[in-house]
């Protein structure tokens, strides 16, 4: 990718929202600043706040603020952390309602897990609501060359309607919810072993846009909860998720 604007080779951080990775957010650093992926739950923008003071940067080295999707624990402190770096948000029209608290979002549980953990009402936690300064809709891009790194924001539908991700040329990618790992939430065990997220739209989108990934080249993926992991174990667990079928919803 070839443009006038200055780019970093990138550097990533995950930033544990929930010990052992049950929740994470991540940062990628680079002479220019810095992209956070992933806000957390309500109230986590400290953690954030603290892992940029480590590396030597601050709230206002961020350039950009992607939100994956509009799940609690993904968006719970994006109005917050843009109020605090006045850096914009990008987001996908097909979550946007969710992200302005006009609608609350249904949940498609993936196993005895997923019903569990709706039961607790920790997914359904109020945050701040907040209109995303970039929205990209069905099929469009973001370039990342003007917040300092090579790269795009992408379309990557399944999980939630409007799920995106983040493609880095280093091949590393940043996919939220379409994947996870470990056992339960995230990283308890099994860190290395693929496996469907607690809730999922439409696994056969989902393994669509896995594959998509990774036959574009993508070689780690670095997710929500667990992870990261290789592209040969994201591949095997596409091939399996493709001839699933979509789940009732859930309020």
């Amino acid at each position: 990718m070839k443009t006038g604007y200055a780019v970093s080779t990138p550097r990533i951080l995950r930033v544990p929202i929930l010990p052992m990775g049950l929740v994470n957010a991540h940062l990628i650093l680079g002479e220019q600043g810095c992209i956070v992926v992933d806000t957390g739950l309500p109230g986590s923008e400290g953690k954030i706040e603290r892992a940029l003071r480590r590396e030597g940067k601050a709230l206002r080295d961020i350039t950009l603020i992607v939100v994956t999707h509009g799940h609690v624990d993904h968006a719970g402190s994006a109005a917050r952390l843009r109020e605090h770096s006045k850096a914009p948000i990008v987001a996908h029209v097909g979550d946007v309602r969710h992200l302005r608290r006009e609608l609350p979002m249904t949940f498609c549980p993936t196993g005895w897990f997923g019903r569990a953990f709706l039961h607790t009402r920790l997914m359904v936690q109020p945050y701040v609501g907040f209109t995303p300064d970039l929205l990209l809709a069905e099929g469009e891009a973001l370039d990342l060359a003007p917040y300092g790194f090579q790269g795009m924001v992408r379309s990557t539908p399944g999980h939630t309607a409007g799920s995106i991700s983040v493609v880095l040329t280093s091949r590393d990618v940043f996919v939220g919810d379409l994947i996870a790992s470990g056992l339960l939430l995230g990283g308890i065990a099994r860190t290395g072993h693929a496996k469907r997220p607690p809730f999922e739209d439409d696994p056969a989108r989902v393994a669509q846009e896995l594959m998509r990934l990774v036959e574009a080249g993508a070689q780690r993926f670095y997710m929500g909860h667990g992870g990261p992991l290789p592209a040969g174990e994201v591949r095997r667990h596409a091939l399996h998720l493709k001839f699933l079928s979509p789940i009732k919803e859930l309020p």
